[in-house]
Order: C-alpha cells, then sequence, then structure tokens
C-alpha cells in the first residue's frame, strides 16, 4: 500500500490550456496540450488520451488537473512532460478533473 509520505512526493497542480491540436501519429487517439502552470512551473506539453469526450477547441481555455514532477515521456516523438489527471469510467474515456472554482494557476492539490 502506498504510504502518506509516497502521496506527498506527487506534485499535482492546476494549470490551463493555452493550446490544444489533434495528435495523429499517437498510437492511442490523443490531443497534444500546452498547459500554463503559472509563474513557478512555467508551461508544460501533455499528450492526453481525451479524444472520446474532448476536441481540442473545446479544452482551450479549461482548468485542468496535472503531476508535474514526473518525468517526461516520449510519445510518438512528442515530449510529454505532465500527466493530466482524469476520471477513467471505461478504458479509453476519460473526465478530465478540474478545480469548482477558477483558482490561479499552479495552485498545488493536496
Amino acid at each position: 500500500m502506498a504510504t502518506i509520505d509516497d502521496f506527498m512526493k506527487v506534485d499535482m497542480r492546476v494549470g490551463t490550456v493555452i493550446h490544444a491540436e489533434p495528435f495523429p501519429e499517437a498510437r492511442r487517439p490523443a490531443i497534444k496540450l500546452t498547459i500554463d502552470f503559472g509563474d513557478e512551473i512555467g508551461t508544460k506539453k501533455s499528450s492526453a488520451q481525451i479524444t472520446k469526450r474532448y476536441e481540442p477547441e473545446e479544452i482551450v481555455g479549461r482548468q485542468v488537473i496535472g503531476v508535474v514532477n514526473f518525468p517526461p515521456m516520449r510519445v510518438a516523438g512528442f515530449k510529454s512532460e505532465v500527466l493530466i489527471i482524469g476520471g477513467v469510467p471505461e478504458d479509453g474515456d476519460v473526465i478530465l478533473l478540474r478545480p469548482d472554482e477558477e483558482v490561479p494557476d499552479g495552485t498545488k492539490i493536496s
């Protein structure tokens, strides 16, 4: 089982999607995201498998939750720097998590 110390190592932050585009090169359908996590973290990129519910143009301006301290991963030649968090009701279906109210980009999740 994970401990509270394990959980405390995961740095989750709120960020705003500032750019989104289709990612047809990915093995599984995905969208490339550019997310602003505020002054401390800066702008980061992510590949998110969220195409079942979301179109790129509708998520620009939306706040999301991301893990910002995992090592970057290469996805079809694209450097994905953060893991965006969502609920997964079934395989291939992700519902993005977001705050109930707008908060400053970079706000910590705990």
